[in-house]
C-alpha cells in the first residue's frame, strides 16, 4: 500500500536540534524537562530558543519533573497545573502538535491506592490537561510504559481506553514500539485502534536506531498503514554509532520499510 510517510523526527534536548538537522530529520521532538520551565529566566530562555531552532519542534515530551506526582498523596495539583500552563506556552511558542504524557513516576499506583483510585486520579489530570489545551491545536497523547518503568497503563490498548473514556478532543493514544515489544502487545493493536493513535515512539532492539535490530517493522508499518495514520514518527532512542550518521541511517531504513509495507 503506497502511502506518503509520515514526517520523520527524533526526541532529544534542543542542543541537539542541529545534530537533527544536519541528519535531514523533519522535526525534533523537544525535550520539557530539561527547559527548567518552572524557573522564570530558564523559561523566557526556553522560548527564545525554540524561536531559533533550525527546524521544527512539530511535538514535545518528557514532559513532568521526577518529583511531580499526578497520583496518590504527594500529588500537588496548583504546582502541577501552574507548570503545565507554562508547557502550553511553550508548545504555543513552537506551534507544536503534539504532547507526550509518559512521566510514569508521575502515575505510579501508590502504596496504600488502588489501580482505580489512581487511574481515577490520572484521568482528573488529562481533564484539566484537556482544559489547558482546547483551542491551542496541540494534542495530548497518553504513552503506555512497560512494567518495569510504571504500574499504570502498561498497553497501547489500556492508553486508548483511557482517552475514549475522557472522551476530549485533545487527548488521544501513542503507540510506541519498544514498550510495545517489552510487553509483548499484538501489533495489530495498531490497527484495531484506529484514529485513537495520534502519535508513534520508533526504536530497536536494545532499545537501538530503527533499522539496526530485529523488531518486526514491515508488519509494524503495515498496522499503521490499515489504520490510515497520518501522525508523525518519532525516534525515541540511543544511537548505535555516531549519533548524526545513525539518524540519516534510520531515516533511510524508515522510508524504504514504509514504502515496502
Amino acid at each position: 500500500m503506497q502511502t506518503l510517510i509520515p514526517p520523520i523526527g527524533w526526541c532529544g534536548p534542543l542542543n541537539r536540534a542541529a545534530d537533527m538537522h544536519q541528519a535531514g530529520l523533519d522535526y525534533i521532538e523537544a525535550q520539557l524537562v530539561p527547559m527548567n520551565l518552572e524557573n522564570d529566566a530558564a523559561f523566557e530562555e526556553a522560548k527564545a530558543r525554540v524561536r531559533e531552532l533550525p527546524l521544527p519542534a512539530l511535538a514535545m515530551s518528557y514532559l513532568f519533573p521526577h518529583d511531580f506526582r499526578l497520583v496518590g498523596p504527594e500529588k500537588q495539583e496548583m504546582r502541577n497545573r501552574a507548570y503545565f500552563d507554562r508547557v502550553v506556552a511553550m508548545l504555543a511558542q513552537a506551534k507544536s502538535r503534539i504532547v507526550v504524557l509518559g512521566s510514569g513516576w508521575t502515575r505510579n499506583v501508590p502504596q496504600g491506592w488502588t489501580p482505580a483510585q489512581a487511574e481515577d486520579e490520572f484521568l482528573q489530570a488529562l481533564s484539566w490537561c484537556a482544559d489547558a489545551l482546547k483551542g491551542a491545536g496541540t494534542t495530548l497523547v497518553i504513552e503506555p510504559l512497560n512494567t518495569k518503568e510504571s504500574n499504570l497503563v502498561n498497553s497501547v490498548a489500556d492508553g486508548v481506553r483511557l482517552a475514549r473514556q475522557l472522551n476530549r478532543a485533545e487527548v488521544r493514544g501513542l503507540a510506541d514500539f519498544y514498550h510495545m515489544d517489552e510487553e509483548n502487545e499484538p501489533l495489530a493493536t495498531l490497527s484495531a485502534q484506529g484514529d485513537w493513535v495520534r502519535h508513534i515512539h520508533l526504536a530497536d532492539t536494545g532499545r537501538l536506531n530503527p533499522g539496526t535490530g530485529s523488531y518486526d517493522y514491515p508488519t509494524f508499518f503495515k498496522h499503521l498503514k490499515t489504520s490510515n495514520y497520518r501522525g508523525l514518527l518519532s525516534a525515541e532512542c540511543g544511537f548505535k554509532g555516531e549519533p548524526i550518521a545513525a539518524m540519516r541511517h534510520s531515516r533511510q531504513f524508515l522510508e524504504r520499510e514504509w514504502n515496502k509495507a
